[in-house]
């Protein structure tokens, strides 16, 4: 799984860091989505699945390369 975030399109929400703490947080000086980890490990797979269906600017966009890892 790779996990990306477009800051042009993200509105600082927050919601990407209360569904997925592991893999995002945002920046002190505006909100903006950060992702913390790009490949999370499987059991963090959910969550940042989650993210990006919540996120409210679609911001967030998860892919899966072959096999998930």
């Amino acid at each position: 799984m790779q996990v990306s975030a477009d800051q042009r399109l993200c509105v600082a929400a927050g919601v990407c860091v209360a569904t997925a703490p592991e893999v995002f947080d945002q920046r002190d000086s505006d909100g903006k989505v950060v992702v913390l980890d790009g490949r999370p490990a499987p059991y963090l797979h959910n969550a940042a699945r989650d993210a990006a269906e919540y996120c409210p600017a679609f911001a967030i966009t998860v892919t899966t390369e072959g096999a998930d890892r």
